[in-house]
Parts: structure tokens; C-alpha cells; sequence
């Protein structure tokens, strides 16, 4: 394969992930190889390599004689999801706490005040965001590949639940709390403190998902 043609198909796979972790392409939209090729203005030849490469992560699924279509995610896969991150981001959590130098304790503690300061002003969508940039922050500073390429693929496929839990009453000061307690042990470089926060953290999380459900 030439350079040429391995960069195209990389652009490709990298713009067809992004449009599905944004919503542009949603659940359950078919997702055909010619109007993806001039909608993305990509060779037809990348659509195709890019949809493999999704539906082997799980964001898109392929039906007998129907195509290709934007896999959507049930509430209850989303809880097993939480569950599975609750591991892999312990695991992190776990590897961050014994590597942490002054410089990241201080970043941990900077994205978590930008969280409670959203919330102070009641902008639950913005702490949302800044939710999951403390959680890409501890699995960064874990320096674990595997375990930051597997979280990753999970969250793509969380996009449709991701402001889903912090605006369930309640929620939104008891993430405040949990995060207080997994920074303060990575923080404190107490890799088993950690561990246990972020999967105390994430398994309530899953279980505030799993009661929500029907409502």
C-alpha cells in the first residue's frame, strides 16, 4: 500500500470516528459508501477500510443485503461499559497515583476546580465536559497504552449517555465528591486508594444509569 493511499485511509477512519463521537452521524443511520465518499469527500476505497476499522470498535454494525449503520448503544450495554471502564480506569488510576509528580497533582487539582466552578454556576453541561476531561487527564497520566486504547474505544460509544447522568438530581455533588477523593489519592500517590475511588466512582455512576432508566 502506498503512503499515499495509508494516509487517506487513516483521514478517513479518523473523520468517520469523529462524526460518530459528535452525533453528526447518529444511531441507527445507515451509512452508504458512495454518500459517505462525497459527503466526506473521501475515495470510496477509504470509506470502506474506515468502516471496517469501525464496526471491529464497535461504533458501526453491518446487516445481510442492508450496509453499514451507526451501531446504537441500550441503556443497559451503557452500564456494562461503565462497569468495564470502572476496571481499566482503576487500573489507571491505580498506575497515575504511582507516577504523579507536583506538576500533575497540581493539573488533577486545576481540572477539578474548573469542574466545581461550572457547577457553582449550575452549567451542568459544561462540568460534564470537564467530567470527562479529568478522567482523560488521570488515564494520560497513567502512561498505560493499552489500557487509555481500550477506554477509548468504550467512550466513543458512550456519546449518547455522556450528559445522560450529571442531570439526575443529586448527581452532579456526589461526581464532585468522588472526584475529590480519586484526585486527592492520586494525588497522594496511593496507587490502592485510587484504584478503589475510580471504581467506586464509576460503579456509582452505573448504577445512577441503571436507575434512571424508564424515566
Amino acid at each position: 500500500m502506498s503512503t499515499r493511499r495509508r494516509l487517506a485511509d487513516e483521514d478517513g477512519y479518523t473523520r468517520l470516528r469523529e462524526a460518530i463521537v459528535r452525533g453528526e452521524l447518529v444511531p441507527n443511520q445507515r451509512l452508504v459508501e458512495a454518500d459517505m465518499s462525497s459527503a466526506y469527500k473521501m475515495p470510496r476505497a477509504a470509506v470502506r477500510t474506515a468502516l471496517l476499522r469501525l464496526e471491529h470498535e464497535g461504533l458501526i454494525e453491518r446487516e445481510p443485503h442492508r450496509g453499514a449503520r451507526v451501531r446504537l448503544v441500550s441503556e443497559q450495554e451503557a452500564v456494562e461499559i461503565l462497569q468495564a471502564r470502572a476496571a481499566l480506569e482503576g487500573l489507571a488510576a491505580r498506575h497515575a497515583a504511582l507516577k504523579i509528580t507536583p506538576a500533575g497533582a497540581d493539573e488533577l487539582r486545576g481540572v477539578l476546580e474548573r469542574q466545581r466552578a461550572a457547577l457553582a454556576e449550575q452549567d451542568l453541561l459544561g462540568a460534564s465536559d470537564v467530567n470527562a476531561q479529568l478522567h482523560a487527564k488521570i488515564v494520560e497520566l497513567s502512561g498505560h497504552a493499552t489500557a487509555q486504547r481500550l477506554i477509548s474505544a468504550l467512550n466513543s460509544q458512550m456519546v449518547r449517555f455522556q450528559f445522560r447522568t450529571i442531570l439526575i438530581p443529586g448527581r452532579p455533588s456526589q461526581s464532585l465528591e468522588e472526584h475529590l477523593a480519586i484526585v486527592e489519592a492520586v494525588a497522594a500517590g496511593d496507587g490502592d486508594k485510587a484504584e478503589r475511588a475510580m471504581h467506586r466512582h464509576l460503579n456509582s455512576v452505573a448504577h445512577a444509569l441503571e436507575r434512571s432508566q424508564g424515566h
